[in-house]
């Protein structure tokens, strides 16, 4: 048994094969639902999304992601709302494959803690990934007093100094103000994430903040255009990515 795998003895599953984009059925992968009846109804979510998207744009590797976030959302406007740099999928799974090809370690900076407590810890394990935020710190929250700023953007501050930003996975589903200062440090320092999904929601600045991410080509990024976004589609983009790891990376499938 390897870590990408489910400690189960369940290898099948009642629903009609997956999607296109889906990890196999019955391949015991960590992406999966642990039991028979998750993996069916999860399944059989995709195929009802795919039957009334019916024709998109998005390309093999992309669409389950934006097939996830829908799942998670019931939001159908996502189809068209999602973007993503050319390299962004590309990136993460080449970031994947190469922690775990080297049993080592990469940082998954988030920008709240709602995003970490909806992530996979199996699933983060296997592929090498230590979760961090720094919003709630409390010499961030001292430090963003003192300087009239918002922990946010301090909590990026913080991640910079302790050397977690490069090469990192970032995720921002909360504060536009986290991703405004990511941009800046990417601009202006040389921060350079292995990938950036930026998807802050809100009415202040976040279709703002989006919009600078997706201007820059120095960092691979995934974002929502507009206001929508969220913590809950953050968690959803990631575990697509790492369920595309899964299923088209078996290399992964080794103890770390």
């Amino acid at each position: 048994m390897t870590c990408c795998q489910h400690n189960h003895q369940e290898t099948t599953i009642d629903s009609n094969s997956p999607p296109s984009g889906a990890p196999v059925a019955g391949a015991d992968l960590v992406s999966e639902q642990q039991t028979a009846a998750g993996r069916s109804i999860e399944h059989t979510s995709f195929d009802i999304i795919d039957a009334e998207i019916g024709s998109h744009a998005y390309s093999t590797e992309q669409w389950p992601i934006v097939r996830r976030m829908i799942h998670a959302s019931a939001d159908f406007e996502l189809n068209g709302l999602t973007e993503f740099h050319p390299s962004a999928v590309s990136a993460g799974l080449a970031a994947l494959a190469e922690t775990a090809e080297h049993r080592g370690s990469r940082p998954l900076i988030a920008d709240v803690g709602m995003i970490l407590a909806g992530l996979s810890s199996p699933r983060l394990h296997c592929f090498g990934l230590h979760p961090h935020q720094f919003i709630a710190d409390a010499d961030v929250i001292a430090e963003a007093q003192a300087q009239g700023s918002t922990r946010a953007v301090l909590a990026m501050r913080k991640a910079r100094s302790l050397g977690l930003l490069d090469d990192a996975l970032v995720g921002i589903g909360n504060a536009p103000t986290a991703l405004i200062e990511l941009v800046r440090l990417i601009e202006q320092e040389q921060v350079r994430p292995a990938l950036v999904i930026g998807m802050p929601v809100g009415f202040v600045a976040a279709a703002e903040s989006k919009a600078l991410l997706a201007d820059l080509d120095v960092v691979p990024w995934i974002i929502v255009r507009g206001r929508k976004g969220g913590s809950p589609l953050v968690v959803a983009a990631i575990h697509a990515l790492l369920a595309l790891a899964d299923a088209e990376r078996p290399q992964i499938g080794q103890p770390l």
